[in-house]
């Protein structure tokens, strides 16, 4: 018979994370102080990756609270709203393009009599495009927040 393989041996930056792990078990009420404490000791004195295992053993790997949550609303990016320059931008270029086209659309009116208003092929499909564009990352950021 062979012996077991002995466990690996733990990083410094892995008995940190789980260091870290049991402060937050700790500050969700999990540990009592006389606990954490114990078990922060046991943590810098392991040496292998089952060690650091068996501190923990007894205590989930995430709240459970967070459980279901989405991992984007952990992110630092913060929502877009309607007066964001992400929005807004596009849309003062949008109705600067359009002012301009309507703008030349009423000179040549004026000096050549020409009526044909060609400058709402211009202003409708690039308008009905940003308004399904601007809605629908709106309602998207809302639903994420919904289920956050």
């Amino acid at each position: 018979m062979s012996d077991p393989a002995p466990s690996m041996r733990s990083s410094d930056s892995e008995r940190d994370r789980v260091a870290q792990l049991l402060q937050e078990h700790f500050a969700q009420g999990r540990l009592d102080h006389e606990e954490f404490t114990e078990r922060l000791g046991e943590v810098y004195r392991a040496r292998t990756v089952d060690e650091l295992a068996r501190v923990t053993t007894d205590l989930p790997e995430r709240d459970l609270a967070d459980i279901g949550r989405v991992a984007v609303s952990d992110s630092s990016v913060p929502p877009l709203r309607m007066r964001d320059p992400a929005l807004m931008v596009p849309w003062v270029l949008y109705g600067g393009v359009n002012l301009l086209c309507f703008s030349i659309w009423l000179i040549l009116y004026f000096t050549t009599g020409a009526d044909y208003p060609w400058f709402l092929w211009v202003l409708g499909p690039w308008g009905v495009l940003m308004s399904v564009v601007t809605f629908g990352v709106l309602a998207a950021q809302r639903g994420q927040q919904g289920e956050g």
